[in-house]
């Protein structure tokens, strides 16, 4: 114990008072020193370098965010409030508008420092997602149905999974199978059994999980004035005087759906009235999860007011832990719940190469900031718009899309391969979930691990084979500490160098390579690249 707070008075030592702004801090970084910081949708320009900015208060940069930056050399920043930031040089500028930044150095690595930080500020708690999110794909239904969820395509989509060879796994049924936002029941005309069709869903093997959301549409009269009766939306600040006791208009949020009411979770009426919508869709349908969608920062913007005077950060916080209530679960913004049992999600990718090569990189990232149990979006690509003609499809692209999800903690289908795949390129489909199905015994010890100890599944080499020069290596990851996968995410090639640490690493025809060099090992499309260190 004391020479854990003999080094961190040491660190706390390298830090000077900047005196051109109150309640700042100068983060002083050695020549070759690494940065990486909690934000997940930058983890492609890390490790920083110069001129990075980042503001936690408020931007989450649509994805998961937590208030930590950590080094290769044992330095380490956390906050449990939003402060900011800034590379110059080989300083860190930090602002600290609440006085809650600590600093220190623990260990002489990125993995020691991780470990400290995490043990210290966001430990494990013990326990993780449902497994089944690890042990197989994951089919999510926004691509194939958009804004036209019904029973019969539900059930189309689900039985098409199973003939074309894929195993069942997570059925995740996206937005519009509500009647409205805030209505979160069925829609009548649209879902004319739905307990008949979840028990369907169950018999063929999936689990359910329903998308949700925190706002509720003004349109929907005897809700809206209920829940505003009882102010359990954020509020609209009129005037500089106005104050949550003396205002009770709804501020309208504008998101990517329209306009809607938004629920303030620090009050209890809302916490209370959103708990019995879920509980009630797993009581009457036997729903297993819940994918809770927003609570983005920018939906909480200066000019409202909430019951405890909390800030945007706070909120999404406090949505996060409904997850808790449910080992099915997906978040994809979030605020400082690591080492929590929460299934997250990166942002939505588009279908190009530019996208497919921050895969690795950002969950790399996530894994640093504790969201351990994570998903690269979804095979191809997340975002609606980049489907609307087959004829732009590339399906070389979905291949390597797949093989790069297939030895990640999660994999997540969306587009259905069988749709617009030929016979050749689905059947490399079906070769990467093969691969994971191999592999599914490992990740899923490594999840189980995960919970108990907060070690990332999927890591970068320099957390695994540090002061080696790897750094900036973020086209190639560690599943655990034994398996390195180098995956292509270049469009055409064919073969792919993979840089090999020091050791015996063998491929999967059983070829041994001895580490310390650099490799060129052939790729063709069929092929994901991956070497296991001999032990």
């Amino acid at each position: 114990m004391k020479e854990t707070l003999l080094i961190a008075l040491i660190g706390l030592l390298l830090m000077n008072s900047c005196n051109d702004k109150a309640g700042s801090i100068v983060f002083m970084l050695d020549n070759d020193e690494h940065v990486w910081t909690g934000v997940v949708n930058d983890g492609n320009m890390m490790p920083l370098s110069d001129g990075y900015k980042m503001d936690f208060y408020g931007d989450n940069k649509v994805n998961q965010i937590n208030p930590l930056i950590i080094t290769n050399k044992g330095q380490w920043v956390w906050s449990e409030e939003p402060f900011a930031f800034e590379i110059k040089g080989n300083k860190i500028l930090i602002t600290d508008p609440f006085n809650k930044v600590q600093v220190g150095k623990n260990g002489t690595t990125l993995a020691e420092t991780y470990h400290y930080v995490a043990q210290q500020f966001f430990p494990a708690s013990g326990k993780m997602p449902d497994s089944l999110l690890f042990e197989a794909p994951q089919y999510n239904t926004w691509i194939e149905l958009n804004y036209n969820h019904n029973q019969a395509d539900i059930l189309k989509y689900a039985q098409a999974i199973i003939d074309n060879g894929l195993p069942p796994g997570v059925f995740m049924i996206d937005d519009t199978w509500q009647e409205d936002y805030g209505v979160w029941d069925f829609h009548p005309k649209r879902f004319p059994n739905p307990k008949a069709m979840i028990d369907q869903l169950h018999q063929m093997g999936f689990k359910v999980m329903l998308w949700v959301c925190p706002f509720v549409s003004a349109d929907q009269k005897l809700l809206y004035f209920e829940l505003k009766e009882k102010k359990a939306f954020i509020l609209e600040k009129e005037t500089p005087e106005s104050t949550w006791e003396n205002s009770n208009k709804p501020f309208m949020t504008t998101w990517w759906n329209g306009v809607s009411a938004n629920l303030d979770f620090t009050n209890p009426e809302a916490v209370k009235w959103f708990n019995a919508q879920l509980d009630r869709l797993v009581t009457d349908y036997k729903v297993d999860g819940f994918k809770l969608d927003a609570a983005d920062l920018y939906f909480y913007p200066p000019n409202t007011l909430n019951m405890a005077n909390k800030s945007p950060n706070k909120q999404a916080e406090l949505y996060a832990q409904f997850g808790l209530r449910f080992p099915l679960n997906e978040y994809r913004a979030c605020w400082k719940m690591a080492g929590q049992p929460l299934a997250q999600r990166l942002h939505d990718k588009a279908h190009s190469w530019e996208d497919l090569q921050k895969l690795v990189p950002l969950m790399i990232v996530e894994g640093l900031s504790g969201y351990t149990f994570s998903c690269p979006d979804m095979i191809g690509g997340g975002l609606l718009e980049t489907f609307t003609d087959d004829s732009l499809i590339d399906q070389d692209l979905v291949v390597r899309s797949a093989q790069c999800h297939a030895l990640m903690p999660m994999m997540q289908f969306s587009v259905a391969p069988w749709r617009i795949l030929n016979d050749t390129h689905m059947q490399f489909i079906r070769d990467a979930v093969n691969l994971r199905m191999k592999f599914t015994p490992l990740i899923l010890r490594l999840a189980q691990e995960s919970a108990q100890t907060g070690e990332p599944i999927m890591k970068n080499m320099e957390f695994v084979f540090p002061h080696q020069g790897f750094a900036n290596v973020v086209d190639q990851f560690m599943l655990g500490d034994s398996v390195l996968v180098a995956p292509v995410v270049q469009k055409g090639r064919t073969q792919r160098e993979v840089i090999l640490p020091n050791g015996k690493w063998t491929d999967p025809s059983g070829e041994t390579y001895q580490g310390g060099q650099t490799v060129v090992v052939d790729a063709p499309l069929n092929t994901l690249p991956y070497f296991i260190l001999n032990q």
